[in-house]
């Protein structure tokens, strides 16, 4: 097996980490020795080993000598201490003679500091292979690292014509397919935060939380509310629901006396609250990824500001009655491009990226 066959079976290591292992970032790692692969890891959740620590234990539960192996493995080894000893640490001591790396790991603790401490121990390190596809899966935290903000999703579901909603005074009804709905729920599940507009928690009173998929122990995404003016209702499920931390960002300060504890209120003190305020602000947080729900003034501000990085719109053949409200894809097609259409179950699915 080749360098890249070695390297792409990590990547699908990694993946079995998928929703649960943030803040870091998904990782797997293969060690062989004479062309053959002898054992193989993966962070599977925060606080549980590193995909390195993993496959050097897998070797030990199979009674394989780690000595003299190669380490093929999507992320450069961490060489600090976390929740976890220094990945670094690891390897040296399990003997192994070669470490291949995918991407070198950007985040100030780490910048190369991995890599040249096992030069420096004697190890021969080589770096980049399939290095774009290695940083493709860990998007987020590659961002969130060189930015400092989080990589932004837009999520929109539409009927066949455009409109987001039916008859404003009714409540709203649900029109995707159970599919379609079923992928909602994982793109929440791969978010650190979701946010929203006050008149969408006004109108649909979401709660805004992961259903399904599986993320684990790690903390439940944070529920972000765009409130300049206060108006949040204090009986809301977000304000009334601790399953998940709310954070209410408002223009000023207003009565909080009525808060629960999973409740925080943020001040950034302009009317027309920039989005580029809320990303470093979430981006201070070490929020890497956020996933913009809605509603339609909402998606409008951060398409106009050009700060969506990705954007999933479900279109479903459903006509609404009575709805007026329409998603603008004009603004998608300013600066984004499509990138892939599917079939959920009747309703189209699309996949935007903005424009590099």
């Amino acid at each position: 097996m080749t360098e890249e066959s070695h390297m792409r079976r990590a990547i699908e290591l990694a993946e079995r980490g998928r929703h649960r292992v943030m803040p870091n970032p998904l990782v797997g790692c293969v060690l062989v020795k004479d062309g053959e692969v002898l054992a193989e890891g993966w962070h599977d959740h925060i606080g549980g080993l590193h995909a390195e620590q993993m496959a050097i234990a897998d070797a030990e539960s199979k009674g394989v000598p780690t000595q003299g192996t190669t380490a093929y493995v999507t992320l450069e080894p961490c060489n600090h201490f976390g929740r976890t000893p220094p990945c670094t640490e690891s390897l040296l001591w399990a003997g192994v003679e070669r470490v291949v790396i995918g991407a070198l790991d950007p985040n100030p603790t780490v910048r190369g500091d991995g890599s040249d401490t096992l030069r420096g121990s004697g190890m021969e390190v080589t770096t980049g292979v399939l290095g774009d596809e290695c940083e493709s899966q860990m998007e987020e935290f590659m961002h969130w690292c060189r930015e400092r903000r989080p990589l932004v999703t837009l999520k929109a579901s539409t009927d066949s014509i455009g409109r987001i909603d039916g008859d404003p005074s009714e409540p709203a009804a649900r029109f995707s397919s159970e599919l379609s709905l079923e992928l909602a729920q994982k793109i929440r599940a791969d978010s650190m935060a979701i946010l929203v507009g006050v008149e969408t928690v006004i109108r649909d009173n979401p709660s805004l939380t992961v259903r399904g998929p599986d993320i684990g122990p790690r903390d439940k995404p944070t529920r972000v509310v765009i409130d300049p003016n206060g108006r949040i209702p204090d009986d809301c499920a977000l304000m009334t629901d601790g399953e998940a931390p709310t954070l209410v960002i408002q223009s000023s300060k207003y009565d909080s006396s009525k808060d629960r504890s999973h409740v925080e209120r943020v001040v950034i003190p302009e009317q027309e609250i920039p989005v580029s305020r809320i990303l470093d602000m979430l981006g201070d947080r070490d929020i890497q990824s956020l996933l913009v729900e809605g509603g339609a003034d909402t998606w409008k501000r951060f398409l106009s500001a050009g700060m969506v990085n990705k954007a999933r719109i479900c279109v479903s053949p459903t006509v609404l009655e009575g709805g007026v409200v329409t998603f603008d894809r004009s603004m998608l097609e300013d600066g984004m491009i499509l990138t892939s259409v599917s079939n959920a179950s009747g309703d189209s699915i699309e996949w935007w990226e903005i424009a590099r």
